[in-house]
């Protein structure tokens, strides 16, 4: 089924996320619409009101391998939400925190300074008896691994037209922009100057264990100790450690939270992880990618990486908002160089993970 809507929404716009029963009525028989999934972490937003992050006019997507692909939706239709990230509750406790693609079919455009009509959320029988969370009993399924069904091959041309409506809409300033066109074809043309990678000698890498708990403070170590626990290619059990990364050795953060599971996108598998978590303000923006990618997919830190602060309280004001951190450049170098966008977990570093079958008002 495709989405048949006019609606063209910009950066700031304040939206009311369209009722259960309407939602349901624009989905096909597999709960998805434009080959994207409505996922069941959703259905607690109908009738919410928030505002428009900004438009999604391309994304960067793992395929099997390892490698990534940078692709564009089906109808040119998809916006994301101020702080709405998926929770992975219905999706046997996944950790990942995607943040969410939404259709524009599934919003309805309201004005801030005007109460929305309230919303009868009561009934999501329907939608729920659409949605569904595994295709097998190994293999999930989320708008992550429905990428590739709901993406079409994106031209260079056309990558350079997206980067211009991300402006016109609001997505992004002008130099923000032009930082996000520049650098990846700056790091095109001088390929082959070597550059500075964080790498070890380990043929086998240690495990740290902290563990780590949501809302404690760490402090990342210095380059040269990480390097210490990697392996020639620069990665710790699978998990890599950016030389970008490590330019926020010294600094504190809070942990948003474990990493213990997630599932893979290329695969819809879930992978155990251990020792691992996310800290608050560290996210991908796709630095390699022209014109950026705006799924903002958190950095995975190993806790061998990391030292606990006891006493971070006097240190607080040390700490930025993800939003600060997403307007340095430091910020945009996320998550390595496997493909335009660059991946921490290699295929070769998921096999080495176990496996186990904003403003909202």
């Amino acid at each position: 089924m495709q989405s048949r809507t006019d609606i063209k929404l910009r950066t700031g716009d304040w939206v009311q996320i369209k009722t259960a029963l309407e939602i349901a009525q624009t989905l096909d028989e597999n709960g998805m619409l434009d080959g994207l999934p409505f996922m069941p972490e959703m259905i607690e937003m109908c009738g919410k009101r928030t505002r428009v992050a900004r438009r999604a006019e391309k994304t960067c997507i793992e395929y099997p391998g390892g490698g990534y692909k940078v692709r564009e939706f089906l109808n040119d239709n998809m916006v994301l939400l101020e702080g709405i990230r998926c929770s992975g509750n219905h999706h046997d406790g996944c950790q990942r925190a995607c943040m969410i693609f939404w259709n524009e079919a599934w919003l309805r455009k309201v004005d801030q300074q005007k109460n929305a009509d309230p919303a009868d959320c009561s009934q999501t029988k329907e939608l729920r008896a659409k949605l569904k969370t595994k295709a097998s009993a190994t293999r999930y399924i989320c708008q992550s691994t429905e990428l590739a069904n709901a993406t079409k091959k994106l031209t260079r041309r056309r990558m350079f037209l997206k980067s211009l409506v991300e402006v016109r809409t609001g997505s992004r300033g002008v130099l923000e922009m032009a930082r996000m066109v520049m650098v990846p074809l700056w790091r095109k043309a001088t390929r082959r100057i070597p550059r500075r990678r964080l790498r070890g000698t380990l043929k086998r890498t240690p495990v740290g264990h902290l563990a780590l708990q949501p809302g404690e403070w760490v402090t990342i170590k210095p380059a040269s100790e990480i390097a210490q626990t990697l392996d020639i290619h620069g990665r710790n059990r699978g998990l890599s450690c950016d030389f970008g990364m490590s330019n926020h050795s010294g600094k504190e953060f809070r942990v948003r939270n474990r990493l213990d599971c997630m599932i893979s996108e290329a695969s819809g598998e879930m992978r155990h992880v251990e020792s691992t978590v996310v800290l608050d303000g560290l996210n991908c923006t796709c630095a390699n990618v022209l014109g950026g990618c705006p799924r903002q997919d958190f950095m995975y830190w190993r806790e061998i990486w990391l030292k606990r602060v006891e006493h971070a309280e006097a240190n607080a004001g040390l700490a930025k908002s993800p939003e600060q951190f997403l307007e340095q450049p430091g910020s945009m170098v996320a998550k390595l160089e496997n493909g335009p966008g660059g991946s921490q977990l290699t295929q070769e570093g998921l096999g080495t993970i176990r496996r186990k079958s904003g403003g909202v008002q």
